[in-house]
């Protein structure tokens, strides 16, 4: 699959889940590895403001009120913000996972910064409101906080718990870099970067495979860094099941469109039916029939529908749509990680990392959860909404890891989100 904002050749990316891919080496990087990564990721947060700037104009950089984005700017600066707050304003940075999550911070080397960055204190629709520094005054904040970073950045044998902070910064950045492609796509906008193709051969691996029941480990280990989500390990007893060893393509997904499964309320849940009616116009996001053929509109262009390639943008009702529509269901997500774990283990085919997938799980703490210092990472988030395994194009390849859980509301389709089925029983 091939997904391109400009016409600039994509990088080919590893696989994920195998024993060396980023995913897993970034967990338990060493200093100098860290600093590498947060130079690069840095470098592409950077060229992709100036795609913003472009699009949106330097001296503006706005964009109407929306509940899921947040400015430009702002969302920038709070990038910087949060990278200070836990590393260079943090007595107890080299703590880890120990820090308190309660203590008194060194003062920001932009004053007011907590009053403008802070997303725990400073509410989603007041960012539209604030008197922000300039582009390029928080373009020089970023790079004066980045300098102390990389300066505190311990050498040596540093543990997990020195590091821990600034492998937080690192994914977190991540994790803003592609809710930066959720908006351009969001917003029919280039940003003049491409996002990579996917790892292996296209088509995608087809069929479905019979995953063997047993003891499965899921979770985040101790050792190295996890978010405070994954971790508490444990071993549940996963029944057999079939599972489709890739995502949904457009190819499998476009029959349901087309035999009336947006119409018929039978197949949706009765959340689902109400967002459809109240949120749907009866077909995917981006997508539409002209000149007797499928489109797709990628950040803003409209180009004919790949129909081999995972469907994407559709929220967690539509995906529970078409599993009844085709008597199959979606899997949990243990199941699903002990797929991916078994199938790296065991060399068998099951491609992941191109889309999130949706899973029949709500979004809750495993058994014995303790939040890390970074309190309103998971917790706040614990109110039912459903777990999407996996990750998507837009996600950097260290992000890809097999214990990694995301998580949005059922109805987002701002989300690169699709998903694989299961067989009923």
């Amino acid at each position: 699959m091939q997904m391109l904002i400009q016409a600039h050749a994509p990088t080919r990316r590893p696989a994920p889940g195998a024993a060396d891919s980023p995913g897993l080496r970034i967990r338990s990087a060493d200093a100098e590895q860290i600093a590498l990564a947060l130079r690069e990721g840095r470098e592409q947060l950077l060229a992709m403001f100036s795609g913003f700037e472009a699009a949106l104009g330097t001296q503006g950089l706005a964009i109407a009120f929306d509940p899921v984005l947040n400015l430009p700017l702002w969302e920038l600066g709070h990038i910087g913000w949060f990278e200070e707050w836990w590393i260079r304003r943090n007595p107890e940075r080299t703590r880890g996972t120990h820090c308190s999550a309660a203590l008194h911070r060194l003062d920001s080397l932009l004053p007011g910064a907590d009053a403008l960055y802070d997303s725990s204190n400073v509410p989603h629709a007041t960012r539209w409101r604030l008197a922000l520094p300039d582009a390029d005054a928080t373009r020089t904040y970023l790079a004066r906080v980045r300098e102390q970073t990389l300066a505190l950045l311990p050498t040596g044998a540093a543990d997990a718990q020195a590091l821990y902070f600034f492998r937080l910064a690192l994914l977190h950045e991540d994790m803003h870099r592609e809710a930066w492609f959720m908006m351009a796509q969001h917003l029919n906008i280039e940003l003049g970067l491409a996002l990579p193709e996917a790892c292996g051969a296209l088509p995608q691996d087809t069929g479905e495979w019979a995953v063997p029941g047993g003891a499965r480990r899921v979770g985040g280990g101790a050792e190295g860094f996890s978010f405070d989500n994954e971790l508490q390990a444990h071993t549940p007893f996963v029944e057999p099941f079939r599972m489709d060893r890739a995502a949904m393509t457009w190819r499998r997904y476009l029959p349901f469109v087309q035999a009336g499964g947006y119409d018929d309320a039978g197949l949706w849940t009765p959340e689902g039916w109400q967002w459809r009616q109240q949120h749907s116009d009866g077909m995917p996001l981006h997508t539409r029939i002209a000149d007797g053929e499928w489109q797709q509109r990628r950040f803003g262009h409209w180009r004919v529908l790949n129909q081999d390639t995972p469907a994407m943008h559709l929220s967690a009702h539509e995906a529970a749509a078409w599993c009844r529509f085709a008597g199959r269901r979606l899997p949990t997500e243990f199941e699903w990680e002990s797929a991916a774990r078994l199938a790296a283990e065991q060399t068998e085919a099951f491609d992941w990392g191109r889309v999130w997938e949706w899973t029949a799980s709500a979004f809750a703490p495993y058994a014995g959860f303790a939040p890390h210092p970074y309190r309103d990472y998971s917790a706040p988030f614990f109110d039912g909404r459903p777990v999407l395994r996996g990750g998507s194009l837009a996600t950097h390849a260290r992000m890809l890891h097999p214990a990694y859980r995301n998580y949005f509301a059922a109805d987002r389709r701002d989300v690169f989100a699709g998903f694989r089925s299961c067989a009923v029983g």
